[in-house]
């Protein structure tokens, strides 16, 4: 949803790049004296997620106070023989 609202603010700069990003999933995690966001994308859109990764980082974190922004790729491992039956 946070991205969303990035996405439909006018004065965002990096609107054009998140059309094409998605998310598997967030996760919140307790760390020592603070909270962590963990956004976990496909590993197709990561190349996407890295080049924006900054501003995007900043963005989130001024939403979401008090919360550190972690992101992570999520890949598949295929078996030796991975053709589908």
């Amino acid at each position: 949803k946070a991205l969303f609202d990035i996405e439909g603010s006018p004065s965002s700069d990096i609107k054009a790049d998140l059309r094409d990003v998605v998310i598997c999933g967030a996760q919140d995690l307790e760390v020592k004296n603070r909270t962590a966001l963990i956004i976990r994308f496909p590993f197709r859109v990561w190349k996407t997620v890295q080049k924006i990764q900054g501003r995007l980082i900043r963005e989130l974190e001024k939403k979401f106070s008090k919360k550190h922004v972690i992101f992570v790729a999520n890949r598949t491992i295929l078996d030796k023989n991975f053709r589908r039956k």
